[in-house]
């Protein structure tokens, strides 16, 4: 049974016509059984008495049960912000009613309540229709004080617009109306208030967007005009007295009070400009992942950073292409990238797969040492949430198949909707981008080009980037991170990598692991390789390996022509690449060693150094074409010339053409001679006058000619010509005495 306690509330449901009933309990005696109750929900009721019996029967019968929840519970503990002016509303109430309301249960009965308010020094001097209204506010609300605080709040009938008077201005007088009431001004009336909406659709919510003060200016020139006078070429609106027109505050009141704000700021700045920075942000991405692997998140961002090539420093290249990939439940980041090609498929793919390899040899490549409980990261998720673009198409469809792995793709211009990697972002530009030679930053008149300030190189800014990342997962503080239950009793720290290690323990079954060569085959990105009978020719570069030189690939390739082959590689590291041999095989393939400059670089670095080459070949190409021109012209007369004189010694000689021909050797031993004749080098000792020489042995040699019956050159002789040289090579090249 229900205990019937002062202040309680009991409701009386509704009954055939009567409607329900709230009553408060004022007073209670257990011994006569009566109790005394107010209806709650009538501003005009006073104190009536039950029976006990009669409360508790209706308890019984259902037909009355206690009310919970209190309508004035709020009057206990009001807002710190109520007005002092309202304070003293109450205090004096109260003054009017404090020795009255003590005096139970007399006060109760209508009898005696008169009696006791005129015999009151303080009520009585009042009028007492006010103490009545005080009393009856005070039993209503709980029998507290603050009970006879001002309703100011439900003055005005909310919602509800005042009705218009004839000659009356309705709220505050302007400053002008104090001194000139005949300026008072212009009440807003229906009329005005279409004009209101005309005007804030028309010249508000337009493309324009203009502030609400053009717009209204606007209003007024175009529809509150007496006219317009001609002004040269120019229609000048005649503009009213300020008096006549309703005022700036008059216009932004009835546009906030009808104005439909999220129809305002679409119609202003867009659908996806509200999406991105004005909707209410009421959720929490971290809330859709229920443990470490249910979703990765990943994007890209230009860094905002110039750097140098790694061939020539002196180079500047642009500012590099970041992917980050971050766990959703533990904010942990799990993968990066670091490119200068924009963002793709092939860009976003790197990042996964770097997801999905062994940080400590990752980190080894950049001279790194970590453990592997510093880095805990090598699978992949059970979702991944991304930006359209790069990760829709037959490529993403393929890698579900292939790795049973979802994608979800946020909205387009929707970037709010990764919010933990985006922040990542900021955390990065934040953490050292921003501090670093080359730096993206304002330039005021006067200052130097920043971008000649680049310094770093690709490899080196990965290697700031991956030191930036373990720190940041060993110990940045996720803020408003949302902790459930399971995480505040095990006292977890909002610290990437303790969310982690924790949901691996407590939230385990999302992360997925596969082969090197199953997520090399999904995910490093394809390229056609040749094989040559120089190597295996590659993005510009050549390789080798066990199979190609056991299988004799190069010499095959020498005989039968090439052949295209399709190869995996990883960007980061070319280094190496992975044939595909068919039924999944890979057959990894090392550089040459002549191709060792291209050691420990990009795919993106080396197509940059292989574009420069291409450049500078084209730059080469006019004076190509002028020094092949110039050849061109000198062979051409030379040629003219030579057929010139020989068509002219032809002329002047009696020997037959079949003579010509058949005289080529012997004609080749004479031009021979002749020749070294003119060639003979002066061998004598420099310094020696010409007169002091002593004139050199000629050893003459006969014609060969057989048909005028010369000899050939007998042993003897050739013997003396050749001690001859020999005697003359000594003379030069020693101190020797000539040999006889």
């Amino acid at each position: 049974m229900t205990k019937i306690v002062v202040n309680m509330i009991i409701e009386w449901p509704k009954t055939g016509n009567s409607e329900i009933s709230l009553e408060r309990v004022l007073w209670f005696d257990p011994c006569s059984e009566l109790v005394i109750m107010i209806a709650i929900d009538d501003n005009s009721a006073l104190p009536v008495t039950r029976t006990q019996a009669e409360i508790e029967s209706a308890f019984r019968e259902e037909l009355a049960f206690r009310r919970t929840v209190d309508p004035y519970a709020a009057l206990a503990d009001p807002s710190p912000d109520v007005p002092t002016k309202h304070i003293e509303i109450r205090d004096r109430a109260w003054e009017k009613i404090c020795q009255l309301v003590v005096q139970v249960p007399d006060i109760y009965s209508s009898d005696r309540r008169r009696q006791l308010i005129l015999k009151d020094p303080v009520a009585s001097k009042g009028s007492p229709k006010d103490v009545y209204k005080y009393l009856r506010r005070y039993w209503i609300r709980g029998m507290i004080k603050n009970a006879l605080l001002p309703d100011y709040g439900n003055c005005g009938a909310s919602g509800k617009g005042r009705g218009v008077k004839e000659g009356v201005k309705r709220g505050r007088k302007s400053k002008i109306a104090v001194i000139s009431p005949e300026q008072a001004g212009v009440n807003v009336d229906e009329d005005m208030k279409v004009i209101f909406n005309i005007a804030i659709k028309r010249y508000f919510n337009s493309d324009e967007k203009n502030p609400l003060t053009r717009a209204y200016q606007q209003m007024i020139e175009n529809h509150f005009n007496l006219g317009h006078r001609q002004q040269g070429e120019v229609q000048v609106p005649i503009m009213p007295q300020a008096y006549e027109v309703p005022t700036l505050g008059q216009f932004t009141y009835w546009y906030r009070r009808q104005n439909n704000l999220v129809h305002s700021i679409v119609s202003r700045l867009g659908r996806r400009a509200y999406e991105l920075r004005h909707r209410p942000v009421l959720g929490n991405s971290t809330q859709t992942a229920f443990g470490p692997g249910s979703i990765f998140q990943i994007d890209a961002t230009i860094a905002d950073v110039y750097l140098v090539s790694a061939f020539d420093r002196s180079r500047i290249i642009g500012r590099p292409v970041v992917y980050l990939c971050i766990d959703v439940f533990s904010h942990l980041c799990v993968g990066l990238y670091v490119g200068l090609e924009g963002p793709s498929w092939l860009t976003g793919m790197m990042a996964l797969a770097n997801a999905t390899t062994d940080k400590v040899s990752f980190c080894a490549e950049f001279g790194i040492q970590i453990t592997d409980e510093e880095w805990p990261c090598s699978f992949l998720p059970e979702q991944i949430l991304a930006d359209r673009g790069e990760f829709i198409g037959v490529s993403s469809d393929q890698l579900v198949d292939t790795l049973n792995i979802s994608f979800a793709n946020c909205p387009p211009f929707r970037g709010d909707w990764k919010g933990i990697v985006e922040r990542s972002f900021r955390t990065a530009n934040d953490s050292f981008i921003k501090w670093v030679p080359g730096a993206v930053r304002k330039r005021e008149p006067g200052d130097a080009d920043y971008r000649l300030d680049a310094t770093l190189t690709l490899h080196e800014f990965t290697k700031i980037l991956i030191l930036m990342v373990i720190e940041y997962n060993l110990f940045n503080e996720v803020k408003k991170y949302p902790f459930d239950r399971d995480m505040i009793s095990d006292d977890v720290n909002p610290i990437p990598i303790e969310l982690w290690d924790w949901g691996g323990v407590n939230r385990t079954g999302h992360l997925r692991e596969k082969s090197s060569e199953v997520i090399k085959l999904s995910l490093l990105p394809r390229d056609k390789a040749t094989v040559t009978f120089e190597g295996i020719r590659f993005l510009g570069t050549f390789y080798s390996c066990e199979r190609a030189i056991r299988e004799q690939w190069f010499v095959k390739a020498r005989q039968s022509g090439t052949w295209p082959m399709v190869a995996s590689y990883d960007p980061r590291r070319i280094e190496v690449i992975y044939l595909h041999l068919g039924d999944g095989v890979l057959e990894p393939c090392q550089l040459l060693p002549r191709e060792e400059r291209f050691k420990d670089l990009y795919a993106d670095e080396i197509r940059e150094f292989q574009e420069v080459q291409k450049q500078k070949s084209a730059q080469h190409v006019s004076r190509r074409m002028q020094s092949r021109a110039e050849f061109n012209a000198f062979t051409r007369a030379i040629v003219e010339n030579a057929h010139e004189l020989t068509e002219a010694a032809k002329k002047q000689t009696s020997v037959s053409k079949t003579k010509r021909v058949k005289n080529i050797r012997e004609n080749r031993e004479e031009e021979n001679v002749r020749l070294r004749d003119l060639q003979a080098w002066d061998l004598r000792k420099s310094g020696q006058k010409q007169e002091e020489r002593d004139p050199a042995e000629i050893v003459p040699f006969p014609s060969m000619d057989k048909a005028a019956g010369s000899e050939h050159l007998t042993n003897t002789k050739r013997k003396k010509f050749f001690d001859a040289v020999e005697r003359s090579e000594r003379e030069v090249t020693t101190d020797e005495p000539p040999r006889e």
